[in-house]
């Protein structure tokens, strides 16, 4: 068993040194065949210098800003006013009320109009819907309401609408 201990490193160094005369040959035949070769490149181009252009476009949208896909509140003649304290009908969509019907109070017409079951009395100046509806015109089928209302560009223009009476059939009367 000694032995085998002793041979195999042996035969380990004299393959090593075997390896060591084939890199030399390799490295010998390398040397002379690139003696009589020359790089055949070509200069590179001279660098241009870049021509500078002026942007133009600082003033115009920067469509990665998210800021800027919603259009600009604009004021205009027509904005409401923020600081206003809001009526309770404000809270209702102007197609869920109801006008039920009209009376005179000191000569001046009064709207009741119904919504959720309770009974609301309007006048001329009172506000009405989520549009900042103002009542214009009571009428006896009909309340006027000028709303002002937001276009695609942000400006605030103003819309005439009306709450027509909404009269009660025979059977909805007896229940």
């Amino acid at each position: 068993m000694m032995r085998l201990t002793l041979v195999v490193p042996a035969m380990v160094m004299l393959a090593l040194a075997g390896c060591s005369d084939q890199q030399d040959d390799l490295r010998t035949w390398m040397a002379e065949a690139s003696r009589d070769l020359k790089p055949n490149l070509k200069p590179l181009p001279p660098i241009q210098k870049a021509v500078e252009v002026s942007y133009e476009g600082a003033s115009l949208v920067d469509p990665f800003r998210p800021a800027k896909l919603e259009p600009d509140k604009k004021g205009g003649q027509f904005a409401p006013d923020a600081n206003r304290r809001r009526e309770p009908l404000e809270s209702y969509p102007l197609e869920s009320l109801k006008m039920v019907g009209v009376l005179m109070k000191g000569g001046q017409a009064h709207a009741i109009v119904v919504v959720d079951k309770t009974l609301h009395q309007v006048r001329v100046g009172n506000y009405l819907g989520q549009n900042y509806g103002r009542i214009t015109a009571i009428a006896e089928s009909e309340i006027t309401l000028k709303e002002l209302v937001e276009d695609a560009g942000g400006e605030w223009t103003e819309r005439i609408s009306t709450l027509q009476l909404q009269e009660q059939a025979p059977q909805e009367a007896k229940k």
